[in-house]
């Protein structure tokens, strides 16, 4: 009589949360922001299960994190929604206790908006590719990940415009594309082709490809057009697949430029890369250019989250002359 074949180990729990939003097509960062607040929450609870846990143990969680680490409203919001996906995609729990979790209350805040002054003092700071992606950042409004994933085809020199593909929310958008960096993004086109030749001839030249189109199509990932239009500086192991090749330039290496190119240029605003996106949109608004154009430029669902731009003009508190400089 033969013994029954050995069962298979069952899936870890962060394994099946890997699964599982790969399956919904989240993106990396995603994932790995959802993996880090699940591990957090079962080492809260003493490494139990969450199957047993309950709507008291997630809310004792989440107060924890507001009361004791003093994390933001977002932040706390954040955690809320990887738990609110490990329950519901991941161990398909529909029960009533879910809904009735509360959302922490998001205060309302002003963008740090730059003059134009700052803007080009900022710029004047930066060199090479650092200063590229982020003068591309000001002149079209894009988010940085949405920059440094442009691939060559998205680019239309002819047409003045840049496409950026699967956006926040998942869309696809048309903004400008800046007459002054005709030129210099031509010669990042130029580096890009000579580094895809080099990758070329040592047996590389692959890029990732969106939604598994490379099972579709391929040989589309060696195709010129879907290369990066910021390549790395160097190969690098794709986290999910295992496989090598070259990704597009490293967002944190930007982040960092600007924030060094900011004390240059002796900004004391807090300066990041998106205060350049909050810049473009402010300015586009003080040049007179329609509220609903620039919803459109920036990707904004509601032309309500366009309006806080409106707040930040460079007009006085609303436009309104203080009484004290009548006296």
């Amino acid at each position: 009589m033969t013994s029954p074949p050995d069962s298979p180990p069952p899936v870890r729990l962060l394994d099946q949360v890997r699964d599982r939003i790969r399956v919904k097509h989240y993106s990396l960062r995603t994932e790995r922001v959802y993996v880090d607040w699940v591990r957090r929450y079962v080492l809260y609870h003493g490494k139990r299960h969450p199957r047993d846990l309950g709507a008291g143990d997630v809310e004792r969680f989440l107060s924890d994190l507001a009361v004791r680490r003093h994390v933001s409203a977002s932040t706390q919001n954040q955690a809320k929604a990887a738990l609110l996906f490990l329950y519901r995609e991941v161990l398909g729990a529909q029960l009533p206790w879910l809904d009735e979790i509360v959302q922490a209350r998001v205060g309302r805040r002003l963008p740090v908006v730059l003059t134009p002054r700052e803007v080009k003092a900022l710029l004047d700071s930066l060199h090479g590719s650092a200063w590229l992606v982020a003068s591309l950042l000001y002149g079209t409004g894009m988010r940085l990940l949405e920059g440094l994933r442009l691939r060559v085809k998205d680019v239309e020199f002819e047409r003045r415009e840049i496409v950026v593909r699967e956006g926040k929310g998942n869309k696809d958008r048309v903004t400008v594309l800046p007459e002054n960096l005709m030129l210099p993004l031509r010669d990042q086109i130029a580096n890009a082709k000579r580094t895809r030749e080099a990758d070329l001839v040592g047996g590389y030249g692959d890029v990732e490809m969106p939604h598994a189109l490379d099972l579709k199509y391929p040989r589309a990932g060696r195709g010129w057009g879907w290369q990066y239009f910021f390549p790395a500086p160097q190969r690098s192991v794709d986290p999910r697949s295992g496989v090598v090749r070259r990704h597009h330039f490293f967002e944190q290496n930007v982040q960092r430029a600007v924030k060094a190119a900011a004390r240059r240029a002796a900004i004391d605003k807090p300066v990041t890369s998106h205060v350049l996106r909050h810049s473009f949109a402010t300015h586009l608004l003080q040049a007179g250019h329609d509220i609903r154009t620039v919803q459109e430029l920036l990707g904004h669902a509601s032309v309500e989250t366009t309006m806080v731009y409106t707040h930040v003009l460079n007009r006085g508190g609303r436009g309104v002359a203080s009484p004290l400089d009548r006296l």
